[in-house]
């Protein structure tokens, strides 16, 4: 019998341990801002969105093609009179904190979604009257009208579910120490540094996880982000440039993942609030004439070397809502300064146009600043980190805000919250009774012809106040290192992990 001796056996364990090291996989993503809360129910940024997939499954969630396909919940079921869901639940789920993911762990997250003070996930079930525990894995969500875009809501921050004992717990902290239950669980975060998650062994899905730990690191230049991919610092990057795609495709060690988005790009205007006094926020014809002002093809081929989709409405060209009637105006100087004529308006019009941080919003704030000079409007771009301008946003500090919205499968959570009258996100403070009813009634029906003839309304209305300047749609954009296998681009921009292989 062979025999080893204590320092050879010393020698075969320390090379054992560094083989075991070797073996843990990091991900490291690079992310164009710092996420805002990491709680599923106080959430808004779209950057906040990519973490969460990481370690905060939904009842639901999208493939590829848009389709709902299943997560936490198994199956659904809608009452012949739409004012009933019944949801079925994946058995044997598991919170990070051991506690298990059952019917009344879920009616606790979604009734904490609808109560918790300032809570973003309101409105995107507000018409969800109680939760009905039917059985350990049965919920019935009994609603006060039908409400077509439930399921997709569901496959978003609205469907996260969270351990009631941690968020009964912390409180309005929970943020700070989420605990959900998805592939990953939360180690730490350091604000503007890093946010590092680690494998859940108990995950119920750990069979097609892979990756040891996740790295979210926020780096706001577009530039040193593609760097860091280069060196092999990061390996995986979003929202690269538009103009950086070339340079990407050409590194072998590289990959693109691509999809146009589902949400837009546009400039929101504060009408509605007594801040932002001044020509802008008291004329209709006024904002008519800055929209007539700004060429959005141009714009794609100066900012975005065309790789973008022009767009007027909050969804795209190609997406079945657009409406069809109402295509992108081309740009009409001539048009617009008759237009501040008969609003009584003498040029130049000073807008206090704020911009969140970042090379591609900047650039296309300069490009609209040009534009708009032409038409007699002095656009003074403050650039704000994004936190802080929806901060702002949200308080009426401002006349002109350059908004990203990640968008949503159905255009119900592309125009509600930005349009209906005292929703959450409307930074516009608009108010406009049709406008309430259309958004109401599109709520109400489940045809799409039925759907898109409300919209049409709509599309009218906005068209007619221009609270919002739709401008443009991005492609979304994901570099990696050639070493990543697995990973495939859904159009609502997310880093979906389980599944990818890091050689």
């Amino acid at each position: 019998m062979k025999m080893f001796r204590p320092a050879a056996m010393a020698t075969a364990l320390l090379m054992w341990l560094g083989a075991a090291a070797q073996a843990q996989t990091t991900l490291r993503v690079g992310l164009a801002e710092d996420p805002d809360v990491l709680d599923p129910t106080m959430a808004r940024t779209y950057v906040g969105r990519i973490v969460f997939a990481s370690f905060c499954d939904k009842l639901f969630d999208i493939d590829e093609k848009l389709n709902i396909v299943p997560q936490l919940a198994l199956s659904y079921e809608t009452s012949a009179d739409g004012k009933e869901v019944t949801i079925k639940l994946r058995p044997g789920v598991k919170f990070h904190d051991g506690e298990a993911l059952d019917a009344e762990a879920a009616k606790f997250s979604l009734e904490r979604h609808l109560t918790f003070p300032g809570s973003f996930r309101k409105p995107e079930l507000a018409s969800l009257d109680h939760v009905d525990v039917v059985d350990p894995l049965t919920i019935k969500l009994v609603l006060k009208a039908p409400f077509s875009p439930l399921i997709p809501q569901l496959s978003d921050r609205a469907g996260m579910m969270v351990s009631p004992k941690a968020a009964k717990a912390a409180g309005d902290k929970f943020g700070l120490h989420p605990v959900c239950a998805g592939p990953y669980k939360f180690v730490e975060r350091v604000q503007q540094d890093r946010m590092v998650f680690e494998k859940f062994a108990a995950y119920w899905n750990k069979d097609n996880v892979f990756i040891d730990r996740i790295v979210f690191q926020p780096i706001v230049d577009a530039t040193v982000r593609l760097a860091n991919l280069k060196s092999g610092a990061l390996d995986l990057i979003e929202r690269v440039l538009a103009t950086d795609i070339k340079d990407v495709r050409s590194d072998s060690r590289l990959k693109l993942a691509t999809a146009i988005e589902l949400g837009y790009q546009g400039i929101t205007l504060n009408i509605g609030k007594d801040k932002a006094k001044g020509p802008l926020s008291q004329s209709a014809k006024v904002h008519q004439a800055l929209d007539l002002s700004i060429d959005r093809e141009a714009i794609n081929q100066v900012a975005f070397n065309g790789e973008f989709k022009p767009g007027n409405q909050w969804v795209n060209p190609d997406h079945p809502y657009y409406q069809q009637n109402f295509p992108v105006r081309a740009r009409d100087i001539a048009k617009a300064k008759a237009l501040l004529k008969e609003a009584g308006v003498t040029p130049p019009i000073s807008v206090d146009y704020m911009v969140p941080r970042g090379t591609e919003f900047e650039a296309v704030a300069q490009v609209v600043q040009s534009m708009a000079a032409e038409a007699g409007f002095d656009m003074k771009i403050r650039v704000t980190e994004l936190a802080t301008s929806l901060k702002q946003a949200e308080a009426g500090e401002y006349q002109a805000f350059h908004l990203q919205w990640s968008g949503r499968i159905d255009p119900d959570g592309n125009s509600f919250i930005f349009l209906h009258t005292d929703a959450p996100q409307n930074y516009s403070f608009w108010t406009n009774a049709e406008a309430d009813k259309a958004l109401d009634d599109a709520r109400l029906a489940t045809e799409l012809a039925q759907r898109k003839a409300i919209y049409e309304k709509l599309t009218k209305l906005v068209m007619e106040d221009e609270p919002i300047i739709y401008v443009y749609h991005r492609r979304i954009l994901i570099a990696h290192t050639s070493k990543l296998e697995g990973y495939k681009q859904v159009p609502d921009g997310l880093v979906r992990v389980v599944g990818l292989k890091l050689k």
